[in-house]
C-alpha cells in the first residue's frame, strides 16, 4: 500500500516512523553507523568454507542447542564491512533470540582474511553466498535464510535470482536492507558532492586493502597506475581488470542483481529508503520487484542507508532488523 509519506509498504509490515530529529537520510546513516550496539550472541565457532578451489571465506557460527533441528540465517555485510559490522551483530542477535542459528559471513578478503584468497572481492560474487548455503545443507541444516546489507544485499538478491526456481529446497527465505541492486547508478550517486565524504572513506579503505593484496601477492597485483578519485574509477582501474571485466560499466552491468530480481522464486523481503544518500533504486528495478509476487518491497520515505532508526520504545528501535526477523518467522524459519 502507499502510506501518507509516499512509501510502498506491505499491509503486514509495521510502519516505519523515524526517530525524533533523525528524519534526514544523512543523519540516519551516520547515527545508525556509529550508535553503539550490544551483542546478544554467544561465543562463535569459526568455519573456513571453501567457495572456490583454494579460496576460503571465514564464517562465525553461533549454534543453538540441538542446532541440527533449528533454522539458520546467513548474514552478509556491505562494502568494506565485515562480520563484525554493527548491523550484522544486531540482526544476528535478534535472529538468535528468535531461536535461529546465526552464521556471520565475511566476504572473501574481508574481516582480516586477505591471505585466504588470491582474488579481490566484488559485487558479482553471489556464488560465494551460495557456496556457504550449500555447505550448511551438507551439514544437515534443513531451513536456511539469507540476509544481505548494501553490497551484501546485492549478492543475496543476485544469488536468489540466479537460482530462481532451481534454488535448494532448504533455502526458505531471503531479505535485504538497502541493497545496491543498481550498481552503476549507486556508484555515480556516491560521487555527488553531498556524498563525497562517504566515497572518500570507501576509497581510503579500499586502497588500504588493495595495498595489502600487493604485499601478499606481489606476483599478481601491481601498484595502481593512478590514485582513483571515485569509486567508479577504482572499479575501472582495479576491480575490473583483476576480476574478469572489461571495465567498470561492464562490471556494474554483469554484477547487478537488478538483472535477475524478477526470477526470485523464494519469499524475499527488500527494505529500501528513498532518502538513502547513495544507493539508488532505478524505476525498472522497482517495477520488477513489485511485479514479482514472491517479493515484498518495503520502501520508506526515511531511513537512510542501512539505518532505519525508529523510536526505541518497546524495543531498540532497529526497525529493519525487526521486520526481517518477523518476515523470516512467517516464512518457514520459526
Amino acid at each position: 500500500m502507499l502510506d501518507l509519506e509516499g512509501s510502498i509498504e506491505s499491509q503486514s509490515a509495521e510502519p516505519f516512523r523515524p526517530r525524533r530529529f533523525l528524519r534526514n537520510g544523512h543523519m540516519q546513516t551516520i547515527v545508525g553507523n556509529f550508535l553503539p550496539r550490544e551483542s546478544g550472541l554467544p561465543a562463535a565457532e569459526d568455519w573456513l568454507i571453501e567457495v572456490e578451489p583454494d579460496i576460503r571465506v571465514l564464517c562465525h557460527c553461533h549454534w543453538q542447542p540441538q542446532w541440527e533441528t533449528r533454522p539458520a540465517v546467513v548474514i552478509v555485510h556491505g562494502l568494506e564491512g565485515s562480520s563484525d559490522s554493527q548491523y550484522v551483530i544486531g540482526n544476528g542477535s535478534k535472529a538468535w533470540a528468535a531461536g535461529m542459528n546465526v552464521i556471520r559471513m565475511n566476504m572473501r578478503t574481508c574481516g582480516g582474511t586477505g591471505h585466504l584468497s588470491r582474488t579481490l572481492y566484488h559485487s558479482g560474487l553471489s556464488n560465494d553466498v551460495a557456496a556457504v548455503i550449500r555447505h550448511l545443507i551438507g551439514r544437515g541444516i534443513q531451513r536456511i535464510g539469507a540476509v544481505g546489507y548494501s553490497m551484501g544485499g546485492n549478492l543475496v538478491l543476485k544469488m536468489a535470482g540466479e537460482w530462481g526456481g532451481e534454488a535448494p529446497s532448504q533455502l526458505k527465505v531471503v531479505a535485504t536492507v538497502s541493497p545496491a541492486s543498481d550498481l552503476a547508478a549507486s556508484a555515480d550517486a556516491l560521487h555527488e558532492p553531498a556524498n563525497r565524504v562517504y566515497e572518500w572513506r570507501f576509497l581510503r579503505s579500499l586502497m588500504h586493502r588493495y595495498r595489502e593484496k600487493i604485499s601478499l601477492f606481489p606476483e599478481i597485483y601491481k601498484p595502481a597506475p593512478r590514485s582513483p578519485r571515485s569509486l567508479r574509477e577504482f572499479d575501472d582501474i582495479i576491480t575490473a581488470p583483476y576480476s574478469g571485466f572489461t571495465g567498470a560499466q561492464d562490471y556494474y552491468t554483469r554484477a547487478a542483481s537488478a538483472r535477475v530480481v524478477d526470477k526470485i522464486a523464494c519469499p524475499a523481503l527488500v527494505i529500501h529508503s528513498t532518502d538513502d544518500p547513495f544507493v539508488r533504486m532505478m524505476p525498472e528495478t522497482r517495477a520488477k520487484l513489485l511485479a514479482n509476487p514472491r517479493v515484498t518491497l518495503l520502501e520508506t520515505a526515511h531511513g537512510g542507508h542501512c539505518a532505519f532508526l525508529a523510536s526505541p520504545q518497546d524495543y531498540d528501535g532497529r526497525w529493519a532488523e525487526r521486520q526481517i526477523v518477523r518476515f523470516f518467522l512467517r516464512n518457514g524459519m520459526a
